[in-house]
């Protein structure tokens, strides 16, 4: 039978970072495109730290039954406008992972901030604090996977762009064939578990290097 109230309170808990980190990461995309010289994310109101504006209904839920993987509405953006279009796409698509990475280290530096006293605080006080502590931790959990997952260089993950900006043109050409078949090469990966065993062990080790042993 299923515990509702668990599910409620497991789904309250997870919502917050989760779409902080969807929402971020693609903001980051559109920033970087926009200090670049592309303005389409801009005119398309994707520069926004709002949700609702960024949330893909499937990569979302996908984010909510692994809590490691998923994906949101790719942010718009427009090569022609950059000034060294391979180099400039690699920076776009890095930004994205890296505010990830830099949102994981900022929930680290709060839980560390919740934990520390936490033995000392008023069981009320405590009591409102733990659900903080939590997003805090499933925050970190969810920002270093989001990103190493983005990282992955197959289409039409960021990795597969930063490759294609670093490959020689000779190789370039065949590598774009394949991108036809991105989608279905990544949900191989998902659901053969590859994806698990190249993203869990990370995941570990960052929590031992964020957070080490208090938790």
């Amino acid at each position: 039978m299923i515990d509702i109230a668990s599910t409620i309170q497991k789904i309250v808990i997870l919502t917050p970072p989760i779409l902080l980190a969807i929402t971020v990461h693609e903001s980051a995309h559109g920033w970087m495109a926009w200090k670049l010289g592309d303005p389409t994310a801009k005119n398309m109101g994707r520069l926004t730290l709002n949700p609702i504006k960024h949330l893909d209904p499937i990569g979302t839920l996908v984010f909510f039954l692994t809590q490691m993987i998923g994906w949101a509405k790719p942010v718009p953006v427009n090569p022609m406008y950059f000034k060294n279009p391979r180099r400039d796409m690699i920076w776009v698509s890095l930004a994205g992972p890296v505010s990830n990475i830099l949102l994981a280290v900022a929930s680290a530096i709060v839980l560390r901030q919740i934990i520390g006293p936490l033995s000392t605080w008023h069981s009320s006080y405590a009591y409102v604090m733990k659900p903080l502590l939590y997003m805090a931790y499933i925050s970190i959990q969810v920002n270093i996977g989001l990103a190493i997952f983005n990282l992955i260089p197959v289409p039409p993950l960021d990795g597969s762009k930063v490759l294609m900006g670093l490959l020689p043109e000779n190789a370039l050409s065949g590598y774009l064939k394949m991108e036809r078949y991105g989608f279905v090469i990544l949900l191989l990966l998902i659901f053969t578990g590859v994806t698990d065993r190249i993203i869990v062990p990370i995941i570990n080790y960052a929590n031992r290097l964020l957070i080490g042993p208090i938790i």
